[in-house]
């Protein structure tokens, strides 16, 4: 297996051709099953099926569900995947992340990767995503994000427990003389109801596990599920309630060290100058290193305990260099906005737009100026890890997105082979995108090569957290459009500038790669959605500032649902027609859609007439394969606005566990809904400005409006959930502030304009 950073380095190389060429050329390589990680650390008395079914002699039953889980339920829905086919309940079970692994690779995270909306069933459009598929296996990226997770998992998690099923009925056939279609399974056991003769899948699990699985796979069908499609109870839950210590915050080793960082403030900077004088006497203090990576520069303080180090970090005198991008808020905006005249990548270009802007009517056109700030992850656990690195064996504790980079990275930075690494991933306090970055690992990594051998737990403060993030990327927008007689829009242009998501982490995680092409995460969210406008035109362009962003809850649809649903309801106005009805006239022609929009009017009422002092606005948003509409109510009070209600309705394509899903919409929408009232990372000096919650503020308990959720299975692709609730909840909240005061407010957040209750 290459290093992902090898592979990388091809596929970009190779381009879009080359990715349909090696469906054909590499179909051996890609059939061909990556070797089961669980097989080398068995019990004595314990057997193993495939990645993600371990049985044990005296019938324990534990499932993998490798990927991370930081809320979102995923280890719930996973396991009741293969528990489903296995026949067992979720309370008959252990569930487990698993190792870092080749085998637990996320294909569905690229296979939407392409310039194709998912409402495009072309034949281009579905050779590049069995391509990105593919391309999916041979990097081999186990890493939880994009609202994959379940559309990755449905076909591998039900087909394991399904052939671990036939393999155990085969080997209670041969064991009991007893035809395997006489058999049949529940509840853990094999049973012949004809003779009464039963056996545990632990009786038989040795055997079975011998046994080649079965070349067919028969999977139930939908409506002979059990457990998929209906709530299940969380398997996190009592562990978290009853306060477990199942975060990575919680690891506590024998003969632990403790440890925390002082980064630059200034991304890419190095100190100039640095006095460890004060630091290094101060009670508690054994050691203080320093810190180089592809995240930056800075030092790391070893200390007997937690607050001995972050009182050394604080008397560190440093001087650090400037830093290579504008030194305030002020001068990011203008590098955006200057961006916005440079020629961009056009990600859709349907018509003429040119020629149907020529001879537009002054009336009957529509412009607006769209801005959005950079965001942090504010996670709730800040960034830690704990390391020991012993023997020239390197442990890491840690809540990640992305195990196999955690390995490979910090194998490469203390020098040794990825064998040698064993990431064990906890529970996660939040994680939105901010854990798949590995910063915090590498300086746990980088610091256990400094305590011969002893672990070391390196807890990152709220503010190092917060200033030292890979945010939301800033963005501003452009947008024109032309209307119809009928008041409907006959041409649309957007361009939207942005930093690039892509090439800031290729700089952080594999600085060698350079991107090639446009990055569709600029305009996701704009250029993909189900609206049918004869001149429509969407480009992006990246701006060179490069302060770190990443992947943030929804990623690129987060800003552009904004911009994009915001301009919809200008043009609703312009054009004097009601915005769910213009919604429903412009995707006519995808009636899942449609329906998400009736539904969410149905449910909120739409139309009728509201007391005084009180509004609503709607917005809909397709993002991560879910079509999701959101309606906000608001009220006008001596206080300031206050959101009282949210009605979201969501198409998913197939609900595996509603409860689960209705959360996370809840959750996704009070995320975006917090962005949107108030939060904000700005600079001066170089610096971030925002250091904890007291200046970065989330939505609080008492702001938080009731909720109505509706859960659609009309489309017949399966969606994401994790992220879709939150690009639809920031526009639909600013054009409901619009019908209740008349303003119109296009830059984020809205706090600058109005007060909330």
């Amino acid at each position: 297996m290459a290093s992902v950073g090898k592979i990388a380095r091809r596929t970009f190389l190779i381009g879009a051709a080359a990715i349909a060429g090696g469906v054909a050329v590499g179909y051996y390589y890609y059939r061909k099953p990556y070797p089961n990680p669980l097989e080398g650390d068995l019990a004595a008395d314990e057997a193993t099926f495939n990645p993600y079914v371990k049985i044990g002699a005296d019938n324990t039953i534990t499932i993998i569900a490798p990927r991370a889980e930081m809320g979102q339920g995923i280890s719930t829905t996973l396991a009741a995947m293969v528990a489903e086919e296995l026949d067992v309940d979720l309370g008959q079970v252990k569930v487990e992340h698993g190792p870092a692994s080749y085998a637990y690779y996320n294909s569905a995270i690229l296979e939407e990767g392409g310039p194709f909306a998912f409402f495009d069933e072309s034949m281009t459009a579905e050779v590049v995503r069995a391509g990105m598929g593919v391309v999916g296996k041979f990097l081999a990226l186990q890493g939880t994000g994009g609202s994959a997770s379940t559309r990755d998992g449905f076909d591998k998690m039900r087909q394991a427990g399904a052939a671990a099923r036939e393999m155990l009925i085969a080997a209670a056939a041969q064991k009991l003389g007893i035809a395997a279609a006489d058999l049949e399974t529940a509840n853990g056991s094999i049973l012949h109801k004809a003779s009464g003769k039963s056996l545990t899948y632990g009786a038989v699990a040795a055997t079975a596990a011998t046994m080649a699985p079965p070349a067919e796979i028969r999977l139930k069908d939908k409506a002979d599920w059990k457990l998929l499609g209906k709530p299940q109870k969380r398997i996190d839950m009592l562990a978290k309630v009853t306060g477990a210590p199942i975060f990575g915050i919680d690891v506590t080793l024998p003969d632990m060290l403790y440890g925390t960082v002082k980064m630059s403030p200034r991304f890419w900077a190095k100190p100039v100058k640095a006095d460890f004088s004060n630091a290094e006497k101060m009670p508690g203090v054994i050691k203080i290193v320093p810190i180089d990576t592809n995240y930056g520069h800075g030092f790391g303080i070893i200390a007997e305990n937690t607050w001995a180090a972050f009182k050394a970090a604080e008397a560190i005198d440093t001087e650090w260099a400037d830093p290579e991008y504008p030194l305030d808020s002020a001068g990011i905006s203008e590098v955006l906005k200057q961006a916005l005249g440079a020629k961009g990548s056009v990600m859709r270009d349907d018509g003429d737009v040119d020629t149907a802007f020529a001879d537009a009517p002054r009336e009957k056109i529509v412009e607006a100026d769209y801005a959005v700030p950079y965001l942090a992850h504010a996670t709730m656990e800040p960034m830690n890890a704990t390391a020991r690195l012993k023997d020239g064996v390197l442990d890491i504790w840690c809540g990640n997105q992305a195990p196999t980079l955690v390995r490979q990275l910090c194998a490469n930075a203390v020098g040794i082979e990825q064998d040698k690494v064993s990431v064990h991933t906890t529970f996660m306090g939040g994680g939105f995108g901010r854990r798949v970055e590995v910063d915090y690992a590498l300086c746990a990594a980088l610091m256990a090569k400094e305590t011969a051998g002893r672990p070391v737990k390196v807890i990152w403060t709220r503010e190092e957290d917060m200033r030292h993030d890979a945010y939301r990327p800033a963005s501003v927008g452009k947008f024109q459009a032309r209307l119809g007689n009928d008041g409907i829009p006959v041409a649309i242009d957007m361009t939207i500038a942005s930093p690039s998501m892509i090439a800031s982490t290729l700089r952080r995680l594999f600085p060698s790669i350079s991107p090639l092409g446009p990055d569709k995460s600029i305009v996701d969210g704009a250029h993909n959605q189900p609206y049918t406008i004869p001149n429509y035109r969407v480009a992006g362009v990246a701006a060179p500032v490069s302060i770190p962003v990443g992947s943030w809850r929804s990623v690129g649809s987060s800003i552009n649902g904004f911009f994009h649903e915001g301009f919809l309801d200008e043009i609703a106005v312009a054009g004097k027609t009601d915005p769910v009805e213009l919604r429903k006239k412009l995707m006519a022609a995808y009636p899942a859609a449609v329906k998400v929009v009736e539904k969410v009017a149905d449910m909120a009422k739409w139309g009728e007439a509201l007391p005084a002092g009180k509004a609503k606005g709607i917005a809909f948003t397709l993002s991560f394969g879910s079509w999701v509409g959101e309606i906000v109510q608001v009220a006008d009070t001596p206080s300031g606005i206050r959101i009282e209600k949210v009605w979201i309705a969501a198409d998913v394509g197939t609900a595996l566990d509603p409860d689960i899903i209705e959360a996370q919409l809840i959750s996704a929408a009070i995320y975006g809904l917090s962005a949107a009232m108030g939060q904000e990372i700005t600079f001066a000096g170089g610096m971030v400005e925002q250091s904890n919650f007291h200046d970065y503020d989330a939505m609080r308990i008492f702001q938080c409006p009731a909720f109505e959720v509706a859960i659609l299975e009309n489309f017949h692709k399966m969606g994401g959930v994790g992220e879709v609730g939150t690009p639809p909840a920031a526009p639909a909240l600013a054009n409901a502030i619009f019908a209740l005061t008349g303003r119109r407010i296009r830059t984020l957040p809205l706090s600058k304009e109005v007060t909330f209750a």
